[in-house]
């Protein structure tokens, strides 16, 4: 068990209005945590955080490698579905495939090995009757299905995930949650729900999220004590 994510005392808001305050979290290379709290409470702002897309007021995350700090790492990132485009005229292939982009050169073309590695993706998700469909074609399953395999094709070291099971029927749900479960056993998950059964079922541990951070080792907690303060 090594720690790959280090949160220190961040404070992190928009213009005047301070979102999270003093939190610290301690994320390991085998972690699956969940991100429970009300909305509003800050939990997206913290992936964001985590993921460099919104700068932090006050504090430190430091990413470390082998107990030696990096200057990033390999983060795999599954969007809310309500912030996809569906429209946008692209393939299930083409999708995945845009989670290598960062691994060619900027004038170079994607490698035979890029493109085995999104037809492997693709077997591993049971899309491959789906791999030419446009997104705009897809139902709430396989679109997330897609959207997992963008961020997972490039190996990432931990993956983060925002309400996963937003918008998916009960069998969709079953399957991502078994996808979630074994790949858990490779990378470090961080994954944002505001289903409560559902991630205490999965998550090895608990992140409370409302403006401050409250971690719980276990995910052993009468469910009605969770929803009563988060």
């Amino acid at each position: 068990m090594n720690r790959i994510v280090e949160i220190k005392n961040i404070t992190v808001g928009y213009e005047n209005k301070v979102i999270l305050k003093n939190v610290n979290l301690t994320i390991h290379n085998d972690d699956f945590i969940g991100v429970i709290g009300p909305n509003g409470g800050g939990k997206t702002t913290l992936l964001k955080a985590i993921l460099g897309v919104i700068p932090i007021q006050s504090g430190q995350i430091e990413f470390l490698q082998n107990g030696e700090k990096v200057p990033d790492l390999r983060i795999g990132y599954v969007p809310q579905s309500n912030n996809i485009d569906r429209s946008f005229p692209i393939s299930v292939y083409d999708v995945i495939l845009s989670g290598l982009t960062g691994e060619r050169g900027f004038f170079s073309k994607f490698s035979k090995s890029h493109k085995h590695a999104v037809e492997e993706m693709i077997k591993l998700l049971d899309l491959e009757s789906l791999r030419k469909r446009p997104i705009s074609q897809l139902s709430g399953g396989q679109l997330q299905r897609t959207f997992l395999g963008r961020a997972l094709v490039g190996n990432p070291q931990l993956l983060i995930l925002d309400e996963p099971n937003s918008y998916l029927d009960k069998d969709s749900e079953g399957k991502l949650n078994d996808l979630l479960q074994e790949f858990s056993k490779d990378l470090a998950i961080l994954m944002v729900s505001h289903n409560i059964s559902s991630v205490r079922s999965m998550a090895k541990s608990l992140a409370c999220v409302n403006g401050s951070l409250h971690f719980h080792k276990s995910t052993n907690i009468p469910t009605e004590c969770l929803y009563e303060f988060y």
